[in-house]
């Protein structure tokens, strides 16, 4: 932990904060082409190549912005000063769809109550 804290520790807020808000985008995005797009199609032809292709290439960007999510998690947790509560939550948020979002629009703010 303290690793990754200091890594990001030479960075400004602003820029951490900004990749927070485009990685928690990005994830939601992948996983819609992941659960949306790929499996449906893989159901829909479970003998093509193509399909078969496009789950494994959407589904390692995904993985890449799910662990990159986790990771940020971790640097944020101290510029908006989450309690355990809350970073529990944004880290249980990775794995359900679309809830990166939710906690980039609703946790992620320094003037919540």
């Amino acid at each position: 932990m303290k690793k990754i804290e200091n890594f990001f520790s030479k960075y400004p807020d602003t820029r951490v904060i900004s990749w927070f808000k485009k990685v928690c985008i990005i994830e939601a995005i992948t996983c819609l082409l992941l659960y949306g797009i790929a499996m449906v199609w893989k159901r829909t032809d479970p003998e093509g190549l193509y399909p078969t292709i496009f789950i494994i290439l959407v589904g390692n960007i995904h993985g890449l912005f799910f662990s990159a999510y986790l990771l940020l998690c971790i640097p944020i947790r101290k510029i908006y000063q989450w309690d355990d509560e809350d970073s529990i939550f944004a880290l249980l948020a990775a794995f359900f769809p679309f809830a990166t979002v939710w906690v980039d629009k609703r946790l992620a703010r320094h003037n919540r109550e």
